[in-house]
């Protein structure tokens, strides 16, 4: 399926622009994370969570606030509490910080007493769970993670964030030049920067789907990065006498069909997760979201711009554009021949 024929938009010119816009983006972002942070899901921080299912409309959050303070001191105002799923549902979720050692029996019974505070304030009666056909309010879930395993989840995620990004460096300077390594790994870490900001600034929690997401976004960005490299490579040899700023060109144009195509694809599934995922995936689905549409930013703009600006301090072998090539000395600096004596 051909989109564009013979394209030639000048992506190159806008590069610097690019990288403008990216670092404006990129502040932003890290002056929103500084003030406000990014909120923490329960694998990361750790504490309790219970879903509860009300039998009408759920009363609002102030009022639920309030019954865990009266039997939790403090614990209203550091929960995190919101509706959960579909509107009719008639769901809330209920996320209590875990406060002092990490124990199973004490991580259970911050549990039990969320469900306790809300049957003594007179949210309830709630049942201790969700069975089918139930018509009373009741507890349709709960998730409980200590600040131990949160912790090592913490490092076990940046973990398998570094060694993707430096297993990327290597495979494309193995395959292509160093330029071209440096280039993809600089337009991955902005992918994850670009997306951390959105993060940030939609107030999404970090969990264990948003960085499932973002290392699929690793993947992605790179894959629609070396199709464009790979290119340039091929356009090389045969644009030997062209500046790196054309052949570039050139190679963003002739895979620009194919980037739309699999960006668009990319983002029919994601949107489709993003509506009707549910509450789980909604995370997940952002992510993604914001991924794609950065990856296939970056690869055409800012990869592409890191190689050109590489370049330019490094002379590229077998550029003959600037070089000219020696042709016969002229008749009139030849030395002339010497008589013979006779």
């Amino acid at each position: 399926m051909q989109i564009f024929h013979n394209p030639n938009y000048d992506f190159v010119r806008w590069r610097y622009h690019a990288l403008v816009l990216s670092w404006i983006v990129i502040l932003a972002g890290l002056v929103t994370i500084w003030q406000r942070g990014i909120p923490k899901g329960v694998e990361f921080s750790g504490g309790s969570i219970v879903i509860v299912k009300f039998n009408q409309e759920p009363p609002d959050s102030q009022r639920i606030r309030a019954a865990l303070d009266a039997a939790m001191p403090g614990s209203g105002q550091n929960s995190i509490i919101n509706t959960y799923g579909d509107a009719n549902l008639h769901q809330v979720m209920i996320r209590v910080p875990i406060v002092g050692e990490e124990s199973g029996t004490n991580l259970s019974k911050t549990a039990d007493a969320v469900v306790v505070a809300l049957n003594k304030s007179g949210l309830g009666p709630i049942e201790e769970a969700c069975k089918p056909g139930m018509a009373a309010s009741c507890v349709a879930g709960r998730e409980i993670v200590g600040p131990i395993v949160g912790k090592q989840l913490t490092r076990q995620g940046t973990l398998a964030t570094v060694l993707a990004l430096a297993g990327i460096l290597l495979y494309v300077a193995f395959r292509f030049q160093w330029s071209f390594a440096v280039g993809a790994v600089v337009a991955t870490v902005h992918d994850l920067l670009v997306t951390f900001a959105f993060l940030a600034f939609f107030r999404y929690d970090l969990s264990l789907n948003v960085i499932a997401a973002l290392l699929t976004i690793t993947g992605y960005s790179v894959n629609d990065t070396i199709v464009i490299f790979d290119r340039v490579r091929e356009n090389l040899r045969g644009m030997r006498r062209d500046n790196i700023d054309h052949v570039v060109n050139v190679a963003v144009n002739q895979t620009l069909g194919r980037t739309v195509l699999t960006a668009g694809t990319t983002l029919i599934s994601v949107l489709a997760l993003f509506f009707f995922g549910g509450e789980v995936l909604h995370g997940f689905a952002f992510t993604m979201l914001v991924g794609v549409i950065v990856g296939t930013y970056s690869s055409v703009f800012i990869a592409a711009a890191i190689v050109i600006i590489w370049q330019g301090f490094v002379k590229r072998p077998g550029r003959l554009a600037t070089t000219p090539a020696p042709g016969p000395t002229p008749a009139k600096a030849r030395r002339p021949a010497r008589r013979r004596a006779s």
